[in-house]
């Protein structure tokens, strides 16, 4: 069902661009050569080695208090504040288990052994010389949005203080089949471990098929050097599977005849449910969308014309459809996707509105190609135990009252 107060784009553009300029438009009389600004009258900066963003820009990460170390925790990627589809690496999104190591590319080793009939060991270097890919791809931990699960309340946090443990970029490295071919896997060799070198020798298993498939050794990010709280100098890479199996400061793969049963996929990223019963390696990360303007800490200037924006992601693929709705849910209004449209990457969604300046409750809900459609929080807290917050991918509501705040809320 279309809702009737949302105008197309076109009509959104002509009626406010005239309203705009009806307010705004004053007339000035002023020569062309008395229009000249300060900064047009001195010499700007210098060359730097390393460009910044502007210092009158304030877009940082959200640090969480630390866990029981210093570098047990994570940061969140700004979600509210950015724009299109990539993170600037420097906003990417952290997760660690127990510090960021200080690795040396000229003397880190890949080790690829087990059940393989001739172990290999690479250097940085040596990983170099192979083909390289380059693949757009986000990254989204498994305890994303979680707060919106386990809270009673619903916390009041801007988008990215919520949902920010996702982020996007551009992944360049070596087709980990390649190599895998290159070893020669035994006929028994059904899995994979892959092992960090961190202080918490963070390891995941991966069927072997899945990572001969889709798995790439990323050793940039963006266009640079993975950064050290991504990785640097070796990532693994599963596009669109669940953040921690992405393991960081890679150091070993071992192929193995079934999952090696670590304790980062046995006491953690399981998801436990009413019966008492849990689901264990859920590799992949459901259909999800939040939208990051306006959201939660935002406050509004008042009826006008605005546009709704936000992300939406899926590991499953491709985003094929991003709905809109002002009333909680009881109608919805097809949003745009200028595009690029990419499989397991952040998909930007936009639709122009008028407000009325009356109570909303404001969602968005995602279908991906497989034909997943984003739940709301009720069906999706059904299936599981009270406890359980890994994979939320609930719909968000955000609620915008007459008084212009926007406020989480549950509905």
């Amino acid at each position: 069902m279309t809702n009737k107060s949302v105008p197309s784009r076109r009509k959104f553009l002509k009626t406010a661009l005239a309203g705009a300029g009806a307010v705004a438009a004053v007339p000035l009389s002023v020569k062309a050569d008395e229009y000249v600004t300060a900064s047009m009258t001195t010499p700007g900066k210098a060359f730097t080695p390393y460009g910044m963003p502007s210092g009158h820009e304030d877009v940082k990460r959200l640090l969480r208090p630390p866990g029981i170390s210093p570098g047990t925790g994570g940061s969140l990627s700004p979600l509210e504040s950015l724009e299109g589809m990539i993170t600037p690496s420097g906003l990417h999104f952290e997760r660690h288990h127990n510090g960021v190591p200080d690795l040396d590319s000229k003397t880190h080793k890949f080790l690829l052994h087990g059940l393989v009939k001739t172990p290999l060991q690479f250097s940085m270097d040596a990983l170099m010389r192979y083909p390289r890919v380059s693949r757009m791809h986000f990254v989204e931990c498994g305890g994303n949005s979680g707060a919106n699960a386990g809270s009673p309340e619903p916390p009041q946090l801007t988008a990215g203080g919520i949902h920010g443990l996702v982020s996007c970029s551009e992944w360049t490295g070596v087709q980990l089949g390649l190599l895998l071919d290159e070893a020669g896997v035994q006929p028994e060799g059904k899995w994979i471990l892959a092992e960090s070198a961190d202080a918490a020798s963070l390891s995941r298993s991966v069927p072997l098929k899945e990572a001969g498939e889709q798995g790439i050794l990323a050793l940039y990010q963006n266009g640079e050097r993975l950064r050290p709280e991504q990785g640097y100098p070796l990532r693994l890479l599963m596009p669109g599977w669940e953040g921690n199996l992405n393991v960081k400061w890679l150091h070993r793969i071992k192929v193995t005849d079934g999952p090696t049963m670590t304790k980062d996929e046995t006491s953690k990223y399981t998801q436990s449910l009413k019966d008492g019963k849990a689901r264990q390696f859920n590799f992949i990360q459901p259909v999800k969308s939040v939208i990051t303007r306006p959201s939660g800490n935002m406050t509004m200037s008042g009826p006008g014309y605005y546009e709704i924006s936000g992300i939406a992601w899926s590991g499953h693929g491709k985003i094929t459809k991003v709905e809109i709705s002002m009333d909680g849910g009881q109608t919805w209004t097809e949003a745009e996707m200028p595009g690029p449209v990419l499989p397991k990457c952040l998909t930007r969604f936009r639709l122009p509105w008028e407000w009325d300046g009356k109570p909303v409750l404001l969602q968005s809900r995602s279908i991906d190609e497989a034909g997943n459609v984003q739940p709301t929080r009720a069906v999706w807290k059904a299936a599981v135990s009270a406890v359980q917050f890994y994979q939320y991918n609930a719909i968000q509501t955000w609620q915008i009252g007459a008084d212009n705040t926007v406020k989480n809320t549950y509905a």
